[in-house]
């Protein structure tokens, strides 16, 4: 019980200051697909689009597996959420990825959210034999990448997503999930290394349009939400001081391609309390107005654009020192914040570590938490 009314009370103080200050963030169903699944992205401010290649790029960029490393590959990641306030909701994601050639790649992968332990009741004597739910979400990936050259690759996605948070009273039992599908493309391009006069280096530049896909509806008389379809752009240069030092730092933007809160909510008094998407959009011209349908314009618009910074050092490709900064705008969720990591490599297994640490007013649920993955590179080396 405590821990429901303290998860209800953050949820009610956010939503009052957004409403307070007509603040029009832009939201979406299952919400989990946003946060970084593994440590190395995470360290990164949350990025990943235009790094290079790794286990996970089937978040953040599919087209990285046509340039990955090892000819088969595993990775497995666990991270805990609101991990001050309860010790149950975690975000863990399982990947598996496998070269066709020296040209082509598959990968699936499976992201679960569980919110913990919940129990239900309506009297206080439901709490002595209290009913137990488990809410949780997960999202299956599968996806194919194929180089269009030397230096440039495409990919596909196909994903399923459920989504299982309507809780049974302790009278009825009308629980029901959702559950939808969605698609992505995205693209990778990693030039030749080039030498400069003191260094060599290396151009990286990516996209990822992903989760396309029909609304997510829990009832047939009920409301429907957009997926979080989104755009990321990226790029990034390695410095190569030798064979053994290397630094790679990259920028990436991001936007929520739905469709801007713009429709009033008042109060009895006339008051706008806030605002709401509008109902009758649908996702393609969704996508299309997501651009241009910001109540204040175009300066709007930009501010629903989030960017983030990466740095990344590497010594003897067995050593790694991260450091990262995410930023999104003051009237759009107000995220800012710092990340920092490490990652280590013995035989064919990979080791990463993150930390962060809220640099805004909204303090971010990861804060102080520590996040780890494990990848396991099977197979010859690629390259």
């Amino acid at each position: 019980m405590k821990k429901i009314t303290l998860l209800t009370l953050l949820l009610l103080a956010a939503q009052l200051t957004f409403s307070q200050n007509n603040i029009r963030v832009v939201t979406t169903a299952v919400p989990f697909l946003s946060i970084a699944p593994d440590a190395r992205a995470a360290a990164l401010g949350d990025q990943g689009v235009a790094t290079s290649s790794d286990a996970f790029a089937n978040h953040w960029n599919p087209a990285k597996y046509a340039f990955i490393g090892n000819d088969t590959g595993a990775a497995i990641s666990y991270t805990p959420y609101l991990s001050k306030l309860v010790n149950d909701i975690f975000l863990a994601d399982v990947t598996y990825y496998r070269a066709i050639d020296d040209r082509s790649a598959w990968a699936v992968g499976l992201r679960y959210f569980s919110l913990g332990e919940i129990q239900i009741g309506e009297t206080p004597a439901d709490f002595i034999n209290p009913l137990i739910e488990r809410p949780n979400e997960y999202v299956f990936d599968a996806s194919y990448a194929l180089k269009l050259s030397d230096k440039f690759s495409m990919a596909i996605q196909g994903s399923f997503l459920t989504s299982d948070l309507k809780l049974r009273s302790s009278t009825t039992n009308d629980s029901t999930s959702a559950s939808t599908v969605a698609v992505g493309i995205s693209g990778f391009y990693q030039s030749y290394e080039v030498p400069y006069s003191s260094f060599s280096g290396m151009w990286r530049a990516g996209f990822n349009i992903s989760n396309i896909g029909p609304k997510l509806k829990y009832e047939d008389e009920g409301q429907s939400d957009f997926l979080p379809t989104n755009l990321k752009l990226g790029g990034g240069f390695d410095f190569i001081f030798d064979s053994y030092n290397k630094l790679a730092v990259s920028l990436e933007i991001n936007k929520l391609l739905v469709p801007s809160p713009s429709e009033p909510i008042t109060d009895g008094d006339g008051n706008i309390t806030g605002y709401a998407q509008p109902s009758d959009v649908g996702v393609l011209s969704g996508i299309f107005k997501s651009f241009g349908d910001a109540p204040d314009g175009f300066s709007e618009e930009l501010k629903e654009f989030t960017w983030s910074l990466g740095a990344e050092f590497m010594y003897d490709e067995s050593f790694a020192l991260r450091a990262g900064y995410f930023n999104e705008n003051e009237l759009k969720g107000a995220r800012k914040f710092f990340t920092l990591g490490a990652g280590f490599k013995y035989n064919v297994i990979d080791v990463d570590l993150s930390y962060l640490i809220s640099a805004g007013r909204v303090v971010n649920p990861l804060e102080n938490t520590l996040r780890f993955s494990l990848t396991f590179n099977f197979g010859a080396e690629r390259y």
